[in-house]
């Protein structure tokens, strides 16, 4: 397939600057030719000359505004310099023939050009920072530019006799702000990447009104103003080249601090050092026979260069051993926190190790409950945010004496020379941090910690390492947090079998999936006033070829952990979807039976979940009123996430949504009332105990008018007795699944067992 022609493939940004810059060459070259031909100012040379000076005043105002450039600043002083010194372009040729003040008109405009060029151009250093070895240097070599300037050209031209004295001070004036220029121009050089288009037309700018003052001073010299139009070329070329820097969309660039990577002595540098510094040595013969005042200015600015030069040699030293020292701290230390990192806690331990002084050395590895679900909820700032309060509160309640660094990202090692028992109170003393909610930004956050405790005895310490009990105390910690959140654990040796056995059945987890080893059963859900099967709840087993049936409390977690349960909630959803495209098919289930799916946490964390059901139901043909969705009640306390999003674009799509285990954890009208929710799973916990105890009698009673009021359906699970059957229709819940009517069955003994007594009922 052919490109399209070059033309086309240009952006249009880089169109206008090109097309502005031929235009005002042209211009310039026009504005030459009138001059030739007129032999001095000529009306086409005023108009072009004013077409040129209005295009760079219009583009160094709309270029950045077009590009966003910031600071915007800058460009609007450069954008007033250029008008003022347009105005004094033009008004030079009629100046320079009259008498008096009226003299002085062009330079008015010229020298407040100046002015505003030099603020310009210094804010735009100072968006980009400043670099003290670019100061210095730049001071070096405008000195060295100064000198040869104030005395080749300054002192001359004010020397000059039978002029006014306002005039031979003016003369005296322009050499210098060309030396100004030339220590801006190094310092943005020494803090701008040189590659970027807008830096390089501003550097040809100065360049060129560095030549156009060179040429007006030289005529300075011999008593002249102007000469001819001729001189004002490079003032015209440098209109074009700011406007054109101005219109290059690099210019968003020149705000930003991009410094050269660039060494205090490097050869690029000494280049521009070497030259100044050699100035006063080679203008000694050409001032020599001059006044007082020449040799004193060669002194006063040799003197402040050695000056200089010694300064940038000590302050070079200086940099380089705040660097280093920088560098150690960064290596040995958390960038975040400002704990020591893993590195310095291995030679920390280690050599406390090498010399424990006849006391216990222990190691307690702690790692934050549910950190993750900060991140994703509140994003990796707020997670940031909330590791270095958790890094104050523990420095805080730590002894002076015991060291605390961060490991990982929210794993922190605590080490400690003494007995059990204090290494048992540290624990406690950690664990004790999160007791009070964690204030980050707007919300507060309550979050646990899991801590494992590891030790090596004064008399095996020289056999032990940093590695091998960072290993032990992080297993123990693995087996506290296994123990539920909140817990500490001191490590033994059978942990290591556990981490194993752990480590090994994710791996056939894995291998599970991969070769469908799991499979789905299903448990009814029965409509207690009429006794027939309203749905059933899906729910995912597991039998492994040599390990047996793993139970879904062991492999469930492990999945959680592992980064599977995506996985494994996608492969739920169309397996057993399907099923029920089949049973619908083929009567086995009424139009109106629904199949009770289990949602994870890390699912409802996944924008696209919503996206795919939505593929699932069309690709099976089953009606989302047809899929009920439980979750659990911890989702429900997170303040607005995106949990609350996939939640309403779930609704959005017709699925249903139940709260699982309703009554156990963090029950409360405002949660039910701020999700989207169809309905509550009441938790056997409190099933088990209906018709022998009156206090979970009530707490059924609580919820259903709770629900009722919110317009929830209710389902009881757990039923394993008539008994509680009955209490539950009294108390008037609507629906109830359990080993009274059924245990879970695969889907070929479900339908065998209950398609003769399908029939039509509400849903929940």
């Amino acid at each position: 397939m052919r490109s399209a022609p070059w033309w086309r493939r240009v952006a249009l940004p880089h169109v206008v600057w090109m097309v502005y810059l031929c235009v005002g060459a042209l211009a310039t070259a026009t504005y030459v030719f009138g001059g030739v031909l007129a032999a001095g100012a000529s009306p086409i040379g005023d108009v072009t000359a004013f077409a040129v000076g209005v295009g760079a005043v219009v583009a160094l105002f709309v270029g950045p505004h077009w590009h966003r450039a910031s600071p915007l600043r800058p460009w609007n002083l450069l954008s007033s310099a250029a008008a003022v010194f347009l105005v004094g372009l033009l008004v030079r040729p009629w100046a320079s023939e009259q008498s008096g003040l009226a003299i002085h008109a062009a330079d008015v405009f010229t020298v407040s050009g100046y002015l505003l060029m030099i603020a310009a151009l210094i804010m735009l250093i100072q968006a980009r920072g400043l670099e003290r070895h670019a100061v210095v240097d730049g001071l070096i070599v405008g000195i060295g530019a100064g000198l040869a300037s104030l005395l080749l050209l300054a002192l001359p031209a004010a020397s000059i006799g039978g002029r006014p004295l306002s005039v031979s001070i003016l003369a005296a004036i322009y050499p210098l702000f060309d030396t100004a220029l030339l220590l801006i121009l190094l310092n943005l050089a020494f803090t701008t990447d040189a590659r970027l288009t807008s830096f390089r037309l501003l550097v040809a700018m100065m360049c060129l009104l560095f030549v156009g003052d060179v040429g007006y001073a030289i005529i300075g010299v011999q008593g002249k103003l102007f000469a001819s139009p001729a001189m004002d070329v490079p003032f015209m070329l440098g209109f074009v080249c700011v406007g054109a820097a101005a219109l290059h969309p690099s210019v968003v660039e020149l705000g930003r601090g991009t410094p050269l990577q660039v060494q205090p002595w490097s050869w690029q540098r000494l280049l521009l050092i070497g030259p100044a510094l050699a100035t006063p040595y080679v203008l000694i013969p050409l001032v020599a026979q001059e006044s007082p005042l020449h040799r004193l200015a060669l002194a006063v600015g040799g003197a402040t260069m050695v000056f200089l030069l010694a300064f940038r040699a000590v302050s070079a030293v200086q940099g380089y051993a705040r660097a280093k020292r920088r560098a150690e701290y960064q290596a040995t230390h958390d960038e975040l926190t400002g704990l020591p990192n893993r590195t310095m806690l291995a030679e920390r331990v280690n050599r406390m190790l090498a010399d424990p002084r006849g006391q216990h050395m222990w190691l307690l590895y702690l790692d934050l409950d549910g950190f993750k679900l900060v991140n994703d909820s509140w994003g990796h700032e707020a997670g940031d945010r909330l590791i270095v309060k958790v890094a104050d509160r523990l420095r805080g309640v730590m002894p002076h004496d015991v060291l605390v660094a961060r490991v990982g990202g929210d794993e922190f090692v605590i080490a400690h020379l003494g007995g059990q028992d204090e290494a048992i109170r540290l624990a406690e003393r950690a664990l004790e941090c999160f007791a009070d909610p964690l204030v980050v930004g707007a919300a507060e956050v309550v979050i646990s910690a899991s801590v494992g405790i590891a030790g090596a005895p004064a008399d095996q310490a020289a056999r032990a390492s940093a590695q091998s009990l960072m290993r032990d105390a992080d297993t123990a910690m693995y087996q506290a947090k296994s123990e539920g959140p909140g817990n500490w654990t001191i490590f033994d040796g059978s942990m290591h079998e556990r981490v194993k056995e752990r480590v090994e059945l994710e791996y056939a987890l894995h291998q599970a999936l991969a070769q469908r080893e799991l499979s789905l059963v299903y448990q009814p859900i029965i409509d207690l006033r009429t006794g027939r099967i309203v749905g059933a709840e899906v729910l995912a087993r597991w039998f492994h070829p040599t390990r047996g049936e793993v139970p879904p409390s062991v492999f469930i977690p492990i999945a959680e952990a592992a980064g599977l349960v995506g996985r494994l909630g996608r492969w739920v959803v169309n397996e057993s979807l399907q099923q029920l495209a089949e049973w619908r098919r083929h009567g086995v289930v009424s139009d109106d039976f629904w199949l009770s799916i289990n949602v994870s946490p890390k699912q409802l964390r996944d924008p696209m979940l919503p996206a795919m059901l939505s593929d699932a139901l069309q690709r099976h043909g089953v009606p989302a009123h047809a899929v009920v969705l439980e979750i659990t009640e911890s989702m429900m306390i997170e303040p607005w996430t995106i949990i609350d999003q996939v939640l309403l674009d779930l609704r959005a799509l017709g699925l249903r949504i139940v709260v699982d285990d309703f009554g156990t954890g963090y029950s409360a009208l405002g949660y039910l009332r701020r999700h989207p929710l169809t309905g509550v799973k009441i938790d056997r916990a409190f099933v088990r105990g209906l018709g022998t105890s009156a206090e979970d009698e009530e707490i059924v009673r609580a919820v259903v008018a709770m629900s009722d009021a919110m317009g929830l359906a209710v389902v009881a699970e757990g039923v394993e007795t008539t008994a509680q059957h009955e209490v539950l229709a009294e108390l008037g819940v609507r629906f109830g699944q359990g080993y009274r009517w059924s245990p879970p069955l695969p889907a070929d003994e479900f339908a065998a067992r209950w398609s003769t007594s399908v029939t039509r009922a509400g849903g929940s």
